[in-house]
């Protein structure tokens, strides 16, 4: 009696079938890690007994309507108004976690009004009911509401005598992933850090509550830039769950797209796929063959070789995770509308900006079509459908669609998020497109004004406001503002990233470029050989901007005469773009422009 086992591995022998191989490995008597958590389990359902205990398990074990069944049932025998708030309070469970936050409220609520009406203004279920509705107004994307609820509850909390520590971690970390999804990441990353230090005095090493804190933290320092510092919390957050879960279970895999995500922020790209496709692989053991989380993996690799360049790589990925969504999912699904916008972007990066607008519209039509709308996606869709326009020089139209997307997040952020920013951004290349650089400069000041206030003074976004307005006065003729700003955006590039980061080879095009438009021709080519220099190190060898480096230098070489080795640069530029762009694509037109005037010498 009471043996315990781990589980090891979970194979799948039996693909017709769906019979799995499970490995178990006995526990020992003196399992210390096992006893703390078996103790703490115990501890947890301590407070019910009979049928509320029942309840309470099938709650645990996933199984939410037989719950909900045995609480109504349990609603109509209960003849007093203490037990009527919790069962009520239980149906709120149930009904959250069957994702009916709306009908989540409403019982609530009426466990809410019973201990109101029954209990001192500062009892401990107050905060509970507090707690709870606020859960639920944050999982339907209210944050006010929730964190007005949240805040209630932890009011309540602060007073008790004497006061329960995990309750007030539960509370603080509530408080904080409001804070980060409002884009408040400082008040978000106070609120974790108070959560996190109760749970490492009060849980187990190995507890669960532990590596959710630790990622949770790692998601603010992500929102905020700071990579490295984000992926000290995940890999504590992985090292929890290598100790406590078996080495195939979907939790790890969590863990590894942490890790792989900030690995791609950081634009090390092969250190992304390696993580990602350990994800992957745990997912196609543990998972049928179309479950969806295999489709976010098959994303998430695609995302990766989209960045690499490898532009047929990302398409036949974000392809295998539409074939999953399409065999397992309505037509109109919402997560149909992602795969469709994800394999337009890939079209949309290959050039070919028909078939990217075809893919994109289709998105846009289902996400239209949802029910109820969700207008942050909808936003993005306008945006991806405005960057195809302004590519293709249909300036109004690019507007139009940059305008709706704007108007939606407008509405729906606080006034300095750093989406209103990306939206000012863009607004303000398509005026400099225009030619109407008063108005690009316009966008742009709104847009830096927004990154300065939000983030630290090196973060990388920050470089690329000054390199944006660095650009206009590269437009207007304004050379010696042009090359204050790009410096403005080294400066800040050269102490937050690596030295062969390719942001920092950005930077020293950018440069080359202002002193090839003054007429230096020599300081012109110094900066695009050290943006050169580290291309080469940090992308593929038929990466497309190894072609526009290719290109510049061969620009200075023809502007100081020297022709063949113009020819030899811009013919490297030429094979590149042949192989990564389609025919038609207008950098190849322009590339065997050059190419014949340099011969014509």
């Amino acid at each position: 009696m009471h043996t315990v086992f781990r589980i090891g591995i979970v194979q799948k022998i039996d693909q017709n079938h769906e019979l799995y191989q499970v490995n178990l490995n006995l526990t020992s008597d003196d399992d210390k890690q096992l006893r703390q958590l078996t103790e703490f389990i115990r501890e947890e359902d301590r407070s019910s007994a009979g049928w509320p205990r029942m309840g309470n398990l099938l709650m645990k074990i996933g199984e939410f309507n037989k719950a909900a069944a045995l609480y109504t049932v349990l609603l109509q025998q209960a003849s007093d108004d203490h037990t009527k708030a919790n069962i009520y309070n239980n149906l709120g469970l149930t009904k959250e976690k069957l994702g009916e936050n709306e009908e989540a409220i409403r019982y609530y609520k009426k466990s809410l009004t019973i201990h109101r009406n029954s209990l001192p203004a500062h009892h401990l279920s107050l905060a509970t009911s507090y707690n709870n509705i606020g859960v639920a107004y944050y999982k339907m994307g209210d944050y006010s509401q929730a964190l007005e609820f949240y805040i209630s509850a932890l009011e309540i909390k602060e007073k008790a005598e004497p006061p329960n520590p995990l309750d007030l971690a539960t509370s603080y970390n509530n408080i904080g992933l409001v804070y980060d999804n409002m884009g408040k990441h400082s008040n978000a990353l106070e609120f974790y850090e108070k959560a996190n230090k109760i749970n490492e005095q009060t849980l187990p090493s190995n507890h669960p509550h532990l590596a959710t804190g630790y990622n949770n933290v790692g998601a603010v320092y992500s929102n905020i830039g700071d990579y490295t510092k984000a992926l000290q919390f995940y890999e504590k957050a992985l090292k929890i769950g290598e100790k406590s879960l078996s080495p195939h279970h979907p939790d790890l895999a969590a863990s590894y797209n942490n890790i792989a995500g900030a690995h791609m922020q950081m634009k090390e790209y092969s250190k992304a796929l390696e993580f990602y496709e350990k994800a992957g692989k745990i997912y196609e053991k543990s998972l049928s063959l179309d479950h969806p989380s295999l489709a976010i993996s098959y994303n998430n690799i695609a995302s990766v070789y989209d960045n690499m360049g490898e532009h047929s790589k990302a398409l036949e990925f974000y392809e295998k995770a539409l074939k999953i969504k399409e065999k397992s999912l309505s037509l109109d699904h919402p997560s149909l509308a992602i795969s469709y916008n994800n394999i337009a972007s890939i079209y949309d990066n290959m050039g070919e900006h028909a078939k990217a607008l075809e893919f994109y519209k289709k998105a846009l039509k289902i996400q239209e079509k949802s029910e109820p709308p969700n207008y942050s996606i909808l936003a993005i869709f306008y945006n991806n459908i405005g960057q195809v326009y302004n590519k293709t020089h249909e300036c109004s139209k690019a507007l139009e669609f940059y305008e709706k997307s704007h108007k939606i997040k407008e509405k729906a952020l606080p006034p300095n998020h750093p989406d209103l920013a990306t939206s000012y951004h863009n607004i303000a290349g398509v005026y400099q497109n225009l030619g109407d650089y008063s108005k690009a400069l316009e966008f742009y000041e709104k847009d830096l004004e927004i990154t300065k206030k939000g983030l630290p003074p090196n973060h990388p976004d920050l470089a690329t406001s000054y390199n944006n307005i660095a650009g206009v006065y590269l437009n207007i003729g304004d050379y010696s503002k042009a090359l204050e700003f790009y410096e403005k955006d080294l400066e800040i590039i050269r102490k937050a990233l690596p030295p062969n980061h390719p942001d920092l080879a950005i930077s020293y095009n950018n440069i080359g470029l202002v002193y090839n438009s003054m007429g230096d021709y020599w300081k012109a080519l110094e900066f695009y050989e050290k943006s050169h220099e580290i291309k080469e190190k940090a992308l593929p060898p038929n990466h497309p901007s190894l072609a526009i480096s290719y290109g510049n230098i061969g620009q200075v070489y023809d502007n100081i005469g020297n022709c063949s080795k113009a020819l030899s640069f811009l013919e490297k530029a030429l094979a590149i773009q042949q192989k990564t762009l389609s025919p038609s694509d207008p950098h190849i037109m322009e590339t065997i422009r050059r190419i014949n005037d340099v011969k014509k010498v």
